[in-house]
C-alpha cells in the first residue's frame, strides 16, 4: 500500500519548475545530508513494506526526523553517540563519515532480525556501530540519557586519572531523545545532575538534543513547552532550529556542538521537527487526529524541504530529485528482498549467547585479595579494606554514591577512602539513585571501573531500570562489543535495630535476581564479603558484568555469633577472591541441611548449635551468590542428608527460596524439602518488624518438624 506522504513527495517535486544552475558554496554538504534523508526515508518504507510481507518486525520510523543528519555532519565521528530510535538520519549520516559500513544493509539487517546484523547479531533493531562510536539503545523513553552523562563526565575524568578511554580528550557526548520523552523524570533527573555537575566545575562535554515532533503517539505536547523549560534554564545553552530548514539546522547544530567542545558545558538543541506515517507500522493515525492535520504536516517534511532547496539553489533539477529518490528506493528494497531470506536466531543458546559466555567467563575468575590474614575484623571492616584493595590495585576504579566520601557512608564502610585515594576517586553525588547508575554506566563503557554506592535496598528501585533496561542488556544487544562494568553495592535486607521501616529493612530483590546477565553476591561474613568484592571488581573489569553487591546491614558491625563476647562472627582478611557460583559450608551434619544467605546463615548457625545439643547434625549452606545460584553445592550438600531447609529472609512469594526449591527439583532432588520465608508484607517500624521478619524460632521448629 502506498504511502501519502510518499505519493505527495514525487508529486510535488514533479509539479516544480528547475532552478537558476549554481554552484553553491554548501551544495556538497547539502547533497550528502539529502543522500542520508533519502536513504533513511526508504529505510522506513522499506521496514514498513518487510512487515506487510511478514518478514519485517520493526516499524518504528524516522520520518519527519531526518534533519537530525544535520546534526550529525555538526559532530565528529569520535563522538560518542546514544541515539533516539527516529535518529536514522544521523545514523546514516555518522557512517559516511567513516569507510567500512554499509549502513543501508545495517538497518534493514536489523529490521528483519538476521544474525548477520552488526551490532546486535539479530536480537533487536537498534542504531548501534562500535566503529562509528554509537552506543545502541533500543526503543528507549529516555532511560539512555543518565549514561549519557556518565559518557560526558568520564571523558574529562578518564584523562585525569591516566587511564586509557576510547574517545577522544576533546570529545563531546551526543544524545537524542523526543520530545514526549523529555517529560520523563528519568529525563528531567539526567539533564538536572549534567547541570548540578556543571555548576560545580565539574567538566560535563554532553549535548542534549530533543527531536520535538510535538507529539507522543497520540498525546499532544503543549505548544511551546519544549522552548519554555529549557530555551532560559541557568547553566544550560540553548539552540533552536527548525528541521525542515536545513541550512538552519546545520548552523544551529554547529554552534551547538562547538560550544560543547570549546566550554565543556552542556548544551540543549531544540530541533523541531514533524511526525510523518504515525507512531509505527501498528499505529493509525486518523483514529486520533484529522485528515487535514495530518496532510498539512506533509509542507513541513525535511526531505521535502531539502529538495525544494536544492532545486530553488540550482544544484539539482526536479528530475534529478526524482531520480535520486526512485535510485535510493531501488537500492533499499534490494537490499531489503536479500536481507528478508538471511537466516534468524534459531536457538534459546544462540539468543543468550552474550550474556551465557559472559557470565561463563565471569566465573572463571578467581582473583588473589591483596595480603590476607592479620587482625580479625567485621563484615563492615572487610569491604572497606577491599574497596581500599581495589582502588590501589586498579586505577580505573572509582567509588562513589551518596555521603560516602567525607562522611564514609552512613555505617562508615567507606570510612578513609577518600584520603586514601583522593576526590577524583572517591566521590559524594547528588541524591538522584537514577543518576548515580547512570554515571556508573557510562562510566564503565568509557574505559573506567566504578563501583558505586545505593545507600538501601528500597532506593534501589527507585532507579532499577537503569540495570534492568541499560546496564544488563547492552552486552546482549551490542553482542558483547560495548560493555559496561560495574560493581553497584546495596545496602539491605532487614533486622535493624532501633532505626528501621520499610526503607531501612527492605528484603525484597524479585526485581534483581530476575534480570539476565546479572551477579548478584550476598555475603554474610566478613572474609565471604572482602573475597567476593574482589571477585566481582576482576569479573567486571575483564568480562564487563554488572554486578549487585548486597550487604546486610545489620551484620556490618556484628562481632559474635552464639555468646556475647565470643567474637565468632569476625574473620580475618582473606587472601584470595571467592568463585562465582560456588557456596560455602558450615558442618557436616547428616540429618539436615539448611540452604541459607546473608542473615539467615548468622540465624541458621545459632539455630543449629541448638539442634546439636539435641543429637540433630546439621550443615548450613551460605549460598553466597544469589545469581547465578551455586547449584552444584546445593545438590551436593542436599544430597550428603536427603532433608532440605531452605531459610530465606527476603518474602515468600518472589523470594529467592523460589527459585532455590525450583533448582533442587529440576536437578531430580528426591529427599524432603521445606522452606521457610518472611511475610509477604512490607516492614513496619520497630518491634513490629519482628513480627513479619524470619526469625530462628520459625527457623527452629521447621527444622524439627523435618528431621521429625
Amino acid at each position: 500500500m502506498a504511502e501519502p506522504v510518499d505519493e505527495h513527495f514525487t508529486a510535488t517535486i514533479s509539479a516544480l519548475r528547475e532552478g537558476t544552475r549554481s554552484a553553491a558554496p554548501d551544495a556538497r554538504e547539502w547533497l550528502a545530508l539529502f543522500d542520508a534523508q533519502l536513504g533513511s526515508r526508504h529505510l522506513d518504507l522499506a521496514a514498513r513494506w518487510l512487515r506487510a510481507q511478514g518478514k519485517g518486525y520493526y516499524t518504528i520510523g524516522s520520518s519527519g526526523h531526518e534533519s537530525n543528519a544535520a546534526v550529525a555532519a555538526a559532530l565528529r565521528p569520535t563522538d560518542p553517540a546514544l541515539l533516539h530510535y527516529r535518529s536514522g538520519g544521523f545514523f546514516l549520516a555518522r557512517a559516511a563519515q567513516v569507510k567500512g559500513s554499509d549502513p543501508l544493509r545495517d538497518v534493514l539487517l536489523g529490521v528483519v532480525a538476521a544474525t548477520e546484523e552488526p551490532i546486535s547479531g539479530g536480537r533487536h533493531k537498534v542504531f548501534g556501530r562500535y566503529d562509528l562510536n554509537v552506543i545502541p539503545q533500543t526503543s528507549t523513553i529516555a532511560s539512555h540519557l543518565p549514561r549519557a552523562v556518565g559518557v560526558a563526565f568520564s571523558i574529562a575524568r578518564a584523562r585525569k586519572l591516566d587511564v586509557a578511554c576510547p574517545w577522544p580528550d576533546d570529545a563531546i557526548a551526543v544524545c537524542s531523545f523526543g520530545d514526549a520523552s523529555v517529560n520523563h523524570s528519568t529525563a528531567v533527573g539526567a539533564i538536572n545532575s549534567a547541570l548540578h555537575s556543571a555548576y560545580q566545575g565539574v567538566p560535563m562535554p554532553l549535548l542534549f538534543v530533543c527531536e520535538d515532533n510535538g507529539i507522543g503517539i497520540s498525546v499532544k505536547t503543549p505548544r511551546d513547552w519544549i522552548a519554555r523549560t529549557y530555551g532560559h534554564r541557568n547553566g544550560l545553552q540553548y539552540f533552536y532550529a527548525d528541521g525542515s530548514d536545513l541550512p538552519a539546522t546545520l548552523d544551529a547544530a554547529a554552534a551547538a556542538a562547538d560550544w560543547v567542545r570549546t566550554r565543556r558545558r552542556p548544551a540543549f538543541l531544540h530541533l523541531r521537527t514533524v511526525r510523518l506515517m504515525g507512531h509505527a507500522g501498528s499505529d493509525y493515525e486518523p483514529g486520533y487526529r484529522r485528515p487535514a492535520e495530518i496532510t498539512a504536516d506533509f509542507e513541513r517534511d525535511p526531505v521535502l524541504c531539502a529538495a525544494k532547496l536544492l532545486i530553488s539553489q540550482g544544484i539539482l533539477t526536479p528530475s534529478e530529485v526524482l531520480d535520486r529518490y526512485e535510485a535510493k528506493r531501488a537500492e533499499v528494497l534490494g537490499i531489503a528482498r536479500e536481507v528478508a531470506q538471511l537466516p534468524q536466531l534459531a536457538s534459546a543458546a544462540a539468543v543468550t549467547a552474550p550474556l551465557r559466555e559472559a557470565l561463563d567467563e565471569a566465573m572463571a575468575v578467581v582473583p588473589s585479595a591483596a595480603t590476607g590474614s592479620g587482625e580479625p575484623l567485621t563484615l563492615a571492616q572487610a569491604i572497606n579494606r577491599a574497596l581500599g584493595d581495589i582502588l590501589a590495585r586498579h586505577p580505573e576504579a572509582m567509588v562513589f554514591g551518596e555521603d560516602v566520601a567525607r562522611k564514609g557512608g552512613v555505617y562508615g564502610v567507606t570510612r578513609g577512602l577518600l584520603n586514601k585515594a583522593g576526590p577524583a576517586r572517591v566521590f559524594d553525588t547528588l541524591l538522584d539513585e537514577q543518576a548515580i547508575l547512570g554515571l556508573a554506566l557510562g562510566a564503565g563503557v568509557s574505559g573506567l571501573l566504578p563501583i558505586p554506592e545505593i545507600q538501601y535496598l528500597a532506593y534501589f528501585h527507585n532507579a532499577a531500570d537503569q540495570i534492568r533496561g541499560e546496564g544488563a542488556t547492552l552486552q546482549f544487544f551490542s553482542n558483547r562489543q560495548y560493555r559496561n562494568p560495574m560493581v553497584v553495592r546495596v545496602a539491605g535486607y532487614g533486622y535493624q535495630k532501633g532505626f528501621g521501616g520499610h526503607f531501612h529493612n527492605d528484603n525484597s530483590i524479585a526485581a534483581i535476581r530476575d534480570i539476565p546477565g546479572l551477579v548478584i553476591a550476598s555475603p554474610s561474613r566478613p572474609d565471604d564479603a572482602a573475597g567476593m568484592l574482589h571477585t566481582c571488581a576482576a569479573a567486571a573489569k575483564t568480562t564487563g558484568v554488572a554486578c549487585i553487591f548486597l550487604e546486610p546491614i545489620a551484620l556490618y558491625h556484628t562481632r559474635d555469633l552464639y555468646a556475647d563476647g565470643d567474637e565468632a562472627w569476625l574473620a580475618p582478611y582473606p587472601a584470595a577472591g571467592v568463585p562465582i557460583g560456588r557456596a560455602r559450608s558450615y558442618g557436616d551434619g547428616s540429618d539436615l541441611t539448611i540452604l541459607t544467605f546473608a542473615n539467615g546463615v548468622w540465624m541458621s548457625l545459632r539455630v543449629a548449635r541448638r539442634l546439636a545439643d539435641m543429637g540433630i547434625g546439621v550443615r548450613v549452606v551460605d549460598l553466597r551468590w544469589l545469581a547465578p545460584l551455586p547449584v552444584d553445592d546445593m545438590l551436593s550438600a542436599a544430597r550428603a542428608t536427603g532433608r532440605v531447609l531452605i531459610v530465606d529472609e527476603t518474602r515468600k512469594t518472589g523470594g529467592v527460596g523460589e527459585g532455590v526449591l525450583a533448582e533442587l527439583l529440576a536437578h531430580g532432588f528426591t529427599g524432603r524439602v521445606a522452606r521457610v520465608a518472611s511475610e509477604d508484607s512490607f516492614i513496619p517500624l520497630g518491634d513490629a518488624a519482628l513480627q513479619v521478619l524470619l526469625s530462628e524460632d520459625t527457623i527452629e521448629a521447621a527444622a524439627l518438624g523435618l528431621v521429625g
